[in-house]
């Protein structure tokens, strides 16, 4: 009896269907069409660039570690108007460990600022909070030994909070603006969403987003690697 109640039901779905074949099938295929289409028009990727540790000078402080007058090197030019220079330097934690070949970023800033990663932190003996670029308030205390000099900054080391560089352009096509935060998602093997993530809206800007090598080593994300943005305010 089962047997054939469920030979009942399904001459019955078969039945259903053809004739949703025969008199709806081009309006079905167009629906399930556009809304693949949606779909994919709603995705919006982001190239991520890996941030290694580096540091912003002053020009007294590019003085005070490569000599008087000295002037910062180009070496690889970044966007922002920003560039890696040449130049490296030493930069020392308060327990006196050091991690040598800093590389130091141009042109010269109005504050000093040393952007690390959560491991190098521990590595130098210091609590440098989570921070946007700039905000240094309160930071942790580090020095700094070039060829001719040092200098201690009392505050100016951070972790660099994750953000995401781009154009006006790419803001209006993701429907978000500078300062928004939003979430991001790795699709990988080690799928991690990151959450948290600021915005930032630049003339000068070029679609990237930027994470330390903590978040892309945990997350198993290279530079060029793709992430998806997930949410937007």
């Amino acid at each position: 009896m089962e047997t054939k109640k469920i030979e009942l039901v399904v001459r019955e779905i078969l039945e259903a269907m053809e004739g949703t074949s025969a008199g709806e099938g081009n309006k079905t295929d167009s629906a399930v069409f556009d809304t693949h289409t949606l779909s994919k028009r709603q995705e919006f990727w982001v190239p991520v660039g890996v941030s290694a540790r580096h540091v912003h000078l002053t020009e007294e402080h590019v003085e005070a570690l490569f000599g008087a007058g000295y002037q910062l090197t180009r070496k690889k030019e970044l966007m922002g108007g920003q560039y890696a220079a040449g130049e490296t330097v030493t930069i020392v934690g308060l327990k006196l460990r050091a991690i040598e070949n800093v590389r130091v970023l141009g042109p010269a800033r109005k504050a000093s600022q040393v952007e690390i990663s959560a491991t190098d932190a521990v590595r130098l003996g210091v609590y440098a909070p989570v921070r946007e670029s700039g905000d240094l308030e309160g930071s942790a205390s580090i020095a700094l030994a070039g060829p001719k000099g040092v200098v201690y900054l009392a505050q100016g080391c951070i972790v660099a909070k994750r953000h995401i560089h781009m154009s006006p352009k790419d803001a209006a096509a993701v429907g978000v603006r500078d300062g928004d935060v939003v979430s991001v998602r790795a699709d990988n093997e080690r799928e991690t969403i990151f959450s948290q993530v600021r915005i930032r809206v630049d003339d000068s800007f070029t679609l990237e987003m930027h994470l330390d090598t903590d978040e892309a080593n945990a997350s198993k994300i290279a530079t060029g690697s793709l992430v998806e943005l997930i949410k937007t305010p």
